[in-house]
């Protein structure tokens, strides 16, 4: 019942609207972009899984460089003032997506060799372009990266925190859905045009956010970005629960990039699926994270607590090893030519296939979300964005890592139906920082009450 409240308080609505507007753009943007590239513009399976990792990597690296200031800026000023400015910035970084978007439909591809140390790729200044787009892209969801969830102990009641945060992160997850089901199926043409309006709207549901000003000491912001990540990550992780919190959704999220670089390649080179069965594969793991989102919410009664965080975590491994077969499988009787939905649907095998993502993306779900109530109920209030801006550091690096495996193992000549099994040992890892997360709440008592008085109804 709290969280159906929410979606009708102006403290919340706008908020959660103007994150699930970012989240649809970004990925009709981003899934359009690779999609269209992996199947239209390169004809090698190592070519498109270098394409996916190093697109996944240009939109992660900006978290690593710019989180600190990020986290800085958003504690020692208005929030809901940055969420504007960063939403009006957005419209013009996706006019140069549709740009790059609409130069690749109509072919101006000028052929570039790009040189990445252990191989080159070829590429064309309108993929240039689409890739510098999204390196935008990511500066801009590292500023707004860690405001959507420290604005929300400073907008919302305690008793409400965990449902905001689960609002928040399913909408975010069904955004994603409606984008990617949106990039699969409409013209590349017609995306370009659509993340332009789309940002149009979010600017505008911005500036209904209600004020969010510093709530402590306003201090000077460091922006020697080495000397401040150093020092903004130093000053988190003191706090056993925020350290483990910290550790273990970067490891989710390492994870989580791993399995996403490997879909598109994947569901064209050993699915042999259309690219909207790519599309499709995205929008189940999508569903999943949003149906696990609201389950531990359910489970946890509202409480911040991980003491569902290992068992969920190795179900997700357990489901990832079982797609990993299913794959393997598919291979022994692979089709002979790209399967559209319909026959995708039609192919012995399909629908367990499914089922292993929807388990691998609802346990997923399910591990993560109060990981991230955690970063926001454990430390004072007026250093909450802080704490996200840190947490986004460390992910960041661990995700960028990750992308850098894949590439490595993509030019080694690792098929990728292989490399999903990384994604299954890291989840043991993630495990078992779920178990001391879960021991050092136990052992350090109840979480912070809030220091503020919460935003009228």
């Amino acid at each position: 019942m709290t969280t159906l409240k929410l979606l009708g308080r102006r403290r919340f609505l706008p908020l959660f609207t103007t994150q699930l507007l970012n989240a649809f753009n970004d990925n009709l943007y981003k899934t359009a972009m690779v999609l269209f590239v992996v199947y239209f513009v390169y004809n090698s399976e190592e070519a498109e899984g270098l394409f996916s990792a190093i697109a996944s990597g240009l939109f992660i690296l900006p978290f690593f460089i710019l989180s600190a200031v990020a986290g800085q800026l958003a504690d020692m000023r208005d929030k809901a003032r940055i969420i504007r400015i960063v939403k009006l910035c957005e419209i013009g970084l996706m006019l140069i997506g549709g740009t790059g978007l609409y130069l690749a439909w109509r072919g101006f591809a000028l052929p570039v060799s790009v040189p990445l140390g252990f191989t080159t790729i070829d590429t064309s200044l309108s993929i240039i372009l689409m890739l510098f787009a999204l390196f935008l892209t990511g500066v801009q969801s590292t500023f707004l990266g860690p405001i959507k969830y420290a604005i929300l102990p400073q907008h919302l009641r305690q008793e409400e925190v965990l449902a905001g945060t689960g609002l928040v992160e399913a909408g975010t997850y069904v955004a994603i859905l409606a984008g990617t089901i949106l990039a699969g199926w409409i013209p590349v043409q017609f995306a370009a045009v659509s993340i332009v309006a789309v940002s149009i709207l979010g600017y505008l549901s911005a500036r209904q956010v209600p004020a969010a000003p510093p709530l402590g000491k306003v201090e000077k912001i460091d922006r020697h970005i080495i000397r401040a990540s150093i020092a903004l990550v130093r000053n988190t992780m003191h706090d056993r629960q925020v350290f483990y919190a910290i550790l273990a959704i970067s490891f989710f999220w390492t994870i989580g990039a791993v399995l996403f670089i490997q879909f598109p390649p994947l569901a064209k080179n050993v699915i042999m699926a259309s690219k909207e069965v790519a599309s499709l594969f995205l929008v189940v793991f999508s569903v999943g994270v949003a149906i696990g989102s609201v389950t531990i919410n359910h489970l946890l009664k509202g409480n911040v607590s991980a003491r569902f965080a290992p068992a969920s975590v190795l179900a997700m491994g357990v489901f990832v090893v079982a797609f990993y077969a299913v794959c393997k499988l598919w291979q022994m009787d692979q089709p002979s030519q790209l399967l559209g939905v319909t026959e995708f649907i039609a192919w012995p095998m399909a629908m367990l296939l499914l089922a292993c993502l929807l388990g691998i993306s609802v346990a997923g779900g399910m591990f993560v979300v109060p990981l991230y109530a955690f970063l926001t109920t454990r430390v004072a209030t007026h250093q909450a964005s802080r704490a996200i801006a840190a947490n986004n550091i460390v992910n960041s690096g661990a995700m960028v890592a990750g992308a850098l495996v894949a590439m490595a193992l993509t030019a080694a000549g690792v098929p990728i139906a292989e490399q999903v099994l990384l994604s299954a040992a890291m989840c043991l890892f993630s495990a078992w920082l779920g178990k001391r997360l879960h021991n050092a709440e136990l052992a350090d008592g109840p979480i912070l009450a809030h220091l503020h008085t919460p935003y009228p109804d």
